[in-house]
């Protein structure tokens, strides 16, 4: 927001750490059918449950949606984009409280990399006039992933 403008300086990131650096296993879905996802604003996208990625942070296993969106798998740019979104138990304390995203590319194989270190803040995070999606109730984790950006404010 404007009043924000005047005295950001940067967003505060947790320490980069390798133990947020995975290799999952991914299972590709089958037989999903499109759904509208939920936004902070009256906006129903369009997504389809990709795949599930699973993964051990601390000893603990643990399990992820993947989402494609329909509209963007149209594109060339975006047609192999799967998005990540997820919550935490340092939501709402420690980062945003509407969780947070990674972006990834579908996997050739059955293994899928991903950098919770890349985890980002929705754009409502910052403006409530944009729309981003909520954070399925199954992708939120019951364990604490200090990585990527923290909360704003």
């Amino acid at each position: 927001m404007e009043e924000d403008l005047k005295t950001f300086k940067t967003l505060e990131f947790y320490p980069v750490k390798s133990k947020y650096f995975v290799n999952a296993k991914f299972v590709k879905a089958k037989n999903e059918k499109a759904f509208e996802m939920k936004t902070s604003t009256s906006r129903r996208p369009k997504y389809i449950k990709y795949g599930t990625v699973s993964f051990v942070v601390d000893g603990i296993l643990l399990k992820l949606n993947v989402y494609q969106d329909v509209a963007l798998s149209n594109t060339n740019e975006y047609k192999d984009y799967l998005f990540l979104p997820f919550s935490d138990l340092t939501c709402g304390k420690e980062s945003y409280i509407g969780g947070r995203y990674i972006d990834l590319r579908i996997p050739t194989g059955n293994t899928i990399s991903i950098d919770f270190n890349q985890a980002y803040n929705p754009y409502c995070a910052y403006n409530h006039k944009y729309s981003c999606p909520i954070v399925p109730l199954e992708n939120d984790l019951n364990v604490a992933i200090r990585a990527g950006v923290k909360t704003f404010h």
